[in-house]
């Protein structure tokens, strides 16, 4: 495989899918570069959406095709917003709005536990029968207000109680060791290695 497109159109995943995936000697694509939509997200798992993008890019592609769902679950809230994070507070997508229902639902729940969670999915070609997938958590906290001007999506609320700081206030680097992305690319790296 020396081709791959990127099922997003996040900056923020590209930024830390590239570096990752450049050892490898594959060039990355994204779906914008090739002039292809979003893919529709319909179901409540991350990984029935994730598959669903990966499939939608490499059959209007033609070329392998490599999809993360991923967001934010709250222990309190039975794991919600789960795969709706992106979407929590409604249509348009937006990271503030989504940020500011967390916090006013969780305003008087003192388990703020929580964890990011990550699939990724590689399919080969559309009808690929065998996908890779690989999966990542990274547990944290939400906390009570927000800090941070570095990641995206939840991180300014995001609580690292190992590192002292919230996902928000991590280095690039620093996040690319640890985070639920992260992870799951390590284990995808491996089995595409392996492959």
């Amino acid at each position: 495989m020396n081709k791959l497109v990127i099922a997003s159109n996040n900056a923020g995943k590209l930024r830390e899918f590239q570096p990752m995936l450049a050892p490898l000697g594959i060039e990355v694509l994204t779906q914008s570069q090739l002039g292809i939509s979003e893919a529709e997200e319909p179901h409540c798992t991350f990984i029935e959406n994730a598959l669903a993008k990966a499939r939608h890019v490499s059959r209007l592609s033609g070329l392998p095709a490599l999809a993360d769902d991923s967001g934010i679950c709250v222990e309190a809230l039975g794991g919600a917003p789960g795969a709706l994070s992106a979407r929590y507070a409604g249509e348009p997508k937006s990271d503030r709005r989504n940020n500011d229902k967390l916090l006013q639902v969780l305003q008087d729940v003192t388990d703020r536990r929580a964890h990011y969670y990550c699939v990724l999915v590689l399919v080969r070609h559309a009808g690929d029968p065998q996908p890779l997938i690989a999966e990542g958590e990274w547990h944290g906290e939400i906390a009570h207000e927000e800090r941070g001007e570095g990641g995206f999506g939840y991180d300014p609320m995001f609580w690292l109680p190992e590192f002292g700081k919230m996902s928000a206030e991590l280095s690039h680097e620093e996040k690319a060791q640890v985070s639920h992305r992260a992870k799951a690319l390590k284990i995808l790296l491996q089995r595409l290695r392996a492959a």
